[in-house]
């Protein structure tokens, strides 16, 4: 009875602890003007992303031939495409498109990453093996090189862009999750767990998982800006989101013809895979040095 009251402290002593821990992560996060700016913006791309049906003037399939390459102007703020379509309407349709497949990739990738990482460092031994051999094998492949041989595989389209990308990210988490798990694993809180009869899921779960995730956020964070650049690539290229979709990199696949002619074509959708990039990766940078002990001031 005295070991299971003296595990029970150190379990309520560990929630404390991680609560004033998220505290004093969020007032460091708060005191970064970069990651608040980052924020923002990210912030308002999801915003626009939702409402885009209520931004957008027209429909971004809608076709005009008579209106075809016009140049910026008050009835077209982004000018208009080689078949009329008004560009800004297609750009606020694409933030839509290119956040559901940044947020998608890494839920896929994070999910299947983080599981295989918490089981091999939880259980070592054989099992450790054999995910990290598959965790090899992957790596063995450029990110983008396999992203598009599984597109190969699994035909062009957007949703094979986000399973592509999503497993090609798996072997990143799952190394994360695997060093933070073999660390956690060992703290005192665990093995309190472990003496009150405490059976494996739940310590994965309600011990090991909500001390070892901080990391994988911060990479989550980072990862949805490299999916969005990858699955533009891959629409560059051909393979990703199929015209007439409205996804920046298809559309910049479309004006690359028109670079001297039509310079908003190649501006509006570049600037607009730039801004979202630039402002997920200064939230994620702001998300590390805020859940770092190593860098709070």
């Amino acid at each position: 009875m005295a070991v299971s009251a003296k595990a029970v402290q150190q379990l309520g002593r560990q929630h404390a602890r991680t609560q004033s821990q998220t505290a004093i992560a969020m007032r460091q996060l708060l005191r970064n003007p970069t990651a608040i700016a980052g924020g923002i913006i990210t912030a308002c791309l999801i915003l626009v992303a939702l409402i885009a049906p209520v931004i957008a003037p027209y429909d971004p399939l809608d076709q005009n031939f008579s209106e075809a390459l016009r140049s910026p102007s008050r009835q077209h703020l982004f000018g208009t495409d080689d078949v009329g379509r008004d560009l800004f309407s297609r750009v606020v349709f694409g933030t839509r498109i290119s956040l559901r497949v940044g947020f998608v990739a890494v839920a896929i990738g994070g999910g299947v990453g983080v599981f295989l990482g918490m089981l091999a460092g939880f259980y070592s031994g054989v099992v450790d093996n054999l995910v990290m051999r598959f965790v090899d094998v992957l790596l063995a492949f450029p990110g983008l090189l396999l992203a598009l041989a599984i597109v190969a595989v699994l035909g062009p389209g957007l949703f094979n862009v986000m399973i592509a990308v999503g497993i090609g990210n798996v072997p990143v988490y799952t190394r994360m999750a695997r060093a933070t798990t073999l660390s956690v694993r060992e703290r005192d809180y665990v093995l309190a767990g472990r003496s009150i009869g405490c059976s494996d899921a739940r310590l994965l779960i309600r011990y090991i998982l909500p001390n070892a995730i901080a990391p994988v956020i911060v990479l989550a964070t980072l990862g949805v800006a490299g999916a969005i650049l990858t699955a533009a690539s891959l629409s560059f290229i051909g393979v990703g989101a199929q015209p007439p979709s409205p996804e920046w990199g298809a559309m910049l696949t479309l004006a690359r013809q028109y670079l001297q002619r039509a310079w908003w074509f190649t501006l509006f959708p570049g600037v607009a895979i730039m801004v979202t990039v630039l402002a997920i990766n200064m939230l994620g940078d702001g998300l590390r040095d805020a859940l770092d002990p190593r860098l709070r001031v």
